[in-house]
């Protein structure tokens, strides 16, 4: 089983992920950790010093290397979706959770982590809002591809087990 957790930065796929995993007795890793162990830079570093194409190519990479897992969830990056072939090749190999928080929750959690996001940087605290509605504008095509869409409140522990259980049973 392969879970792939996507949605914007802020939603908290890395923690769902780290709460879901034991709950279904597999292990869970983070894209964006395993992209900075591939290229032996932080996710900033890159982006600095090779640019986000770079970034993208080794996310991909990483991504499609992660299929030799049999049972994990994978909390993706929030554009990983938006490029390539990504969503699709993630909805053939596994399930697919679209986490879906509103913008002024994002921008609430986004802003005190803006210096380890490349993407929102430079952005000031008052343009956060828009300026990750315009990003969700562009991806919600490639999350709406999902197989599950969960929002808000109803991200619970139990609803994310639903969705990846659909009738099998886990202990």
């Amino acid at each position: 089983m392969k879970i792939f957790l996507i949605g914007m930065m802020g939603t908290g796929k890395t923690h769902w992920a780290q709460r879901l995993a034991p709950l279904l007795g597999i292990t869970w890793v983070d894209l964006d950790a395993q992209v900075e162990n591939a290229a032996d830079m932080s996710v900033h570093e890159i982006f600095e010093t090779e640019g986000e194409l770079f970034f993208r190519k080794k996310e991909r990479e990483v991504l499609q290397q992660l299929a030799e897992f049999d049972d994990v969830v994978i909390a993706t990056g929030g554009g990983t979706p938006a490029f390539f072939d990504n969503m699709e090749w993630m909805n053939h190999n596994g399930i697919t959770i679209w986490l879906d928080e509103p913008v002024e929750v994002l921008a609430k959690r986004v802003i005190p982590e803006k210096k380890h996001r490349p993407l929102v940087r430079g952005v000031d605290d008052e343009d956060m809002k828009d300026f990750l509605a315009a990003r969700l504008a562009e991806r919600e095509k490639y999350y709406s591809l999902a197989a599950h869409r969960l929002r808000g409140a109803e991200i619970t522990d139990e609803a994310l087990l639903e969705c990846c259980t659909q009738g099998k049973s886990y202990v």
